[in-house]
């Protein structure tokens, strides 16, 4: 038996369409009953039956906040996928960070090891590596260090340290850093608001840049993970390290719109943090940039995804074939 948590989103939603074509047995967590209509969406743009494959996940409704919704469906289970998180950047969501994200995932890791549960793979973020030198790429060594780095980051890192203390528990454990994902469905949250975002046609780009990864070579490397014999390792999932110029021409050029042309000045993002501060106190607004993710905009970050090449002999899909999916389906 294989349990799932985060089943409804981006990367959840996609292992279960993999693990289900497989034939194997699920139990998948979720919390409200309209985000399941998300799954099946995303089923759909893979199989003209996708019904029939979620049939085979047994759904739970549960918050893995809460201890007593999830105890009993550790039960005979062999392996784990946590894939459930909060993502925010607003520093006044840190206490439900904390409890959606180190809190809950101390949660997972106790059942599991309480239930002799085989192996967990637990879905960090590169934002738990933290950020690369200037010239340098960051790995999976990176000195971790607090400075800049956004709230998410830190309750991710976190997280994290309630993973490797399950696996001095006697818990076989796997953690993967994705960097943005990009995958198909989820248009208005995420990495799907940079499709939503591109075909505006908007002149403006930020500065700086990142790692990207498609969402099926996640979670082919999570599944290769857990078959392997591999574990107490983390490993970075990066195909290509792009600036956000690089990625939205590559976007509108699909979307047959214009590419944004004009770099957002720092002196203009410096200001502007500044102004979402002051209006998020007075009107109780959700921050939309922090004075930590300007300064992550100075320089483009890269990772170094060479370990899991070398660990599973792993693959990436070129990221223009996910673009090309992508914005297809966004499209129609």
């Amino acid at each position: 038996m294989i349990l799932v948590t985060g089943g409804t989103g981006l990367v959840g939603s996609h292992l279960l369409f993999h693990l289900a074509q497989q034939g194997k047995q699920i139990r998948a967590f979720y919390r409200k009953k309209e985000t399941l209509d998300k799954v099946t969406q995303v089923f759909s743009y893979y199989s003209e039956a996708p019904a029939k494959l979620i049939e085979q996940i047994t759904w739970i409704k549960g918050d893995i906040t809460d201890l007593s919704s999830m105890e009993s469906h550790f039960a005979g289970v062999e392996q784990v996928y946590h894939c459930a998180a909060l993502i925010s950047f607003d520093p006044n969501h840190l206490d439900d960070l904390i409890r959606s994200n180190p809190e809950a995932t101390a949660n997972v890791v106790n059942l599991s090891v309480a239930h002799g549960v085989r192996k967990l793979c637990y879905v960090s973020s590169i934002a738990a590596i933290g950020p690369s030198t200037k010239g340098q790429m960051a790995n999976e060594e990176n000195e971790w260090n607090e400075t800049n780095v956004s709230v998410y980051g830190l309750t991710k890192h976190d997280a994290e340290l309630e993973v490797w203390r399950g696996s001095q528990e006697g818990l076989k454990v796997v953690v993967v850093n994705p960097g943005v994902i990009l995958g198909p469905g989820f248009w208005k949250s995420g990495s799907g608001s940079l499709f939503t975002y591109a075909n505006k046609g908007k002149k403006h780009f930020l500065p700086g840049g990142t790692g990207f990864v498609s969402v099926n070579d996640v979670v082919n490397a999570m599944v290769g993970l857990m078959r392997s014999d591999i574990h107490n390792e983390r490993f970075i999932l990066v195909n290509e390290n792009l600036t956000y110029q690089t990625l939205f021409q590559k976007i509108t050029q699909r979307l047959a719109v214009n590419p944004p042309n004009k770099k957002v000045s720092f002196w203009a993002l410096e200001l502007f943090w500044r102004y979402d501060w002051v209006r998020s106190i007075i009107r109780g607004k959700r921050r939309r940039l922090t004075k930590n993710m300007v300064k992550g905009m100075y320089h483009q970050e890269i990772y170094d995804n060479s370990k899991i090449k070398k660990a599973l002999e792993f693959a990436f899909e070129p990221l223009d074939e996910t673009l090309d999916f992508c914005c297809e389906k966004f499209k129609a």
